[in-house]
């Protein structure tokens, strides 16, 4: 009888459960769906005129979008920390690509809402990188924790640099409406990439208990609530540029080209901008670190409102606020799992994220309602540079340790 080699009665991992397979496909679908969301903006005004919607009815799809989004992170974060990662990826990456090729479809403003706002939203809390981060801060080890969050955020920046060309190519060569079932071709390999999140040897840190207890621990930690204000801010930001910049450069008499390079170059230089944040955050204080990333914001609206316009401040413009771009995720995903450890944080960073995509509502609907009640952007420009004051405030307060669990 053969006696099968157990080298040294170990069991040998096969290689599709190996860690590194583990990062790389959880980087791939970061790269898809974020890449994949972010260059809506470019469907903005060719979808719109093709339809006969004025913009803010696709604005208000995408809004809906990111409140749904936000709404059912914290339940697709804790579906993901008690059953795994790999399931809750892979559902919500058919329902996010079957979304967005029924919005290549929709012929009305309800079929818009529902396919771009309620299944894309609903598809992006299983389906984005947001499941993809708490999967990593279980995954790797805690000195390198700081540098994988960094790493999968920065693959969803690649991701919008892929996605924003890419997405102006299958415009100008099929049309909206074709270009957003071709986008949606990409998604639907989010699931099969998804079944290499179940592998890995999860390790879970912090105290034990139910994820209600963890979720009111947390709320009643200010540092906790000052997060979570404060990650609003962000998706505000986001949420606003890149759907409305595109058809804020157009309206300035800039070409389609140009506006979906600015998209590109956000995405390309946020690479850089989200890795280094990951990479600093585990070096220095994350809460100043954030401070100065929503300060740096303020400056780079005001410059950018200030300065005329023309191709190269806009594309300074979109180089400078790359750097910045989703420079918020890994050091906000850092300070959670400092206070509060690893067991409960998908639930945790969903709560958080659920500010942001409140924020991400706010900025793409009152982006769509300014426009059409003044014909101009200039008001949401400086609502977020004062925003971005706030937020630089609203983190110094934050303490940087561990919460002590009460009994």
């Amino acid at each position: 009888m053969t006696v099968p080699n157990l080298v040294g009665c170990r069991a040998v991992t096969p290689w599709w459960r190996k860690r590194s397979v583990v990062i790389t496909a959880g980087c791939l679908i970061a790269l898809i769906t974020f890449g994949a969301r972010t260059s809506f903006g470019l469907f903005t005004e060719p979808l719109s005129d093709l339809r006969g919607w004025d913009r803010g009815t696709f604005a208000f799809a995408i809004a809906i979008q990111n409140l749904l989004w936000g709404l059912g992170q914290p339940a697709a974060g804790a579906i993901a920390d008690r059953f795994g990662p790999a399931r809750v990826l892979a559902a919500g990456g058919a329902v996010y690509a079957l979304g967005v090729a029924l919005m290549g479809l929709a012929q009305s403003g309800t079929a818009l809402a529902i396919s771009g706002g309620v299944l894309v939203g609903l598809g992006l809390t299983g389906g984005s990188f947001t499941i993809v981060i708490a999967a990593f801060a279980r995954l790797v080890p805690e000195d390198r924790r700081s540098w994988a969050m960094g790493l999968a955020t920065a693959m969803g920046s690649l991701g919008q640099f892929v996605f924003a060309p890419l997405g102006q190519a299958f415009i100008s060569a099929y049309g909206a409406a074709t270009a957003l079932v071709m986008i949606a071709g990409c998604v639907a390999f989010v699931p099969l990439l998804a079944t290499a999140l179940g592998g890995g040897d999860a390790v879970d840190d912090g105290p034990p208990g139910s994820t209600i207890g963890a979720v009111g621990e947390a709320l009643r930690h200010p540092s906790y609530v000052l997060l979570t204000c404060g990650f609003f801010v962000c998706g505000f930001h986001i949420a606003f540029v890149t759907t409305h910049l595109p058809p804020y450069l157009t309206d300035l008499g800039m070409s389609h080209g140009v506006a979906a390079l600015a998209l590109g170059m956000i995405g390309l230089f946020n690479v850089l901008g989200a890795y280094m944040s990951g990479v600093l955050g585990g070096l220095y204080s994350r809460r100043l670190l954030l401070s100065g990333i929503y300060a740096s914001r303020a400056a780079a609206f005001a410059l950018f409102v200030v300065l005329p316009a023309s191709p190269v401040t806009v594309l300074a413009f979109a180089a400078l606020i790359g750097l910045l771009w989703l420079s918020t995720v890994a050091p906000t995903s850092g300070l959670i799992a400092v206070m509060f450890g690893t067991r409960h944080l998908g639930v945790l960073f969903g709560i958080v994220f659920l500010s942001h995509q409140v924020g991400a509502f706010f900025g793409v609907w009152l982006g769509g309602v300014v426009y059409d009640a003044t014909g101009a952007y200039e008001l949401m420009w400086w609502l977020s540079i004062a925003l971005g004051l706030a937020a630089a405030v609203v983190h110094l307060p934050i303490q940087e340790r561990r919460v002590l669990v009460t009994a």
